[in-house]
């Protein structure tokens, strides 16, 4: 796993341990692609890059919310 993606699978583990299994984790900034790519492999959904609007990233979190609700 690389340096940077490891702070990150310590909070999914934190997460998993709470029993967060249904919380959503994104993320943004300057992301290199191969980060991109092993964050989402960890777990981590969409992440948005720098100038990502308010409003796409709150529809994609409504989407997914009303995707995964029972």
């Amino acid at each position: 796993m690389k340096r940077n993606t490891v702070g990150i699978q310590r909070i999914l583990d934190l997460m998993k341990d709470k029993g967060m299994d249904d919380v959503l984790l994104t993320g943004g900034g300057i992301i290199p692609d191969a980060d991109v790519e092993a964050l989402n492999g960890i777990g981590v959904a969409k992440l948005f890059p720098p100038g990502t609007s308010m409003g796409e990233i709150a529809s994609y979190i409504e989407n997914r919310a009303s995707e995964n609700r029972n």
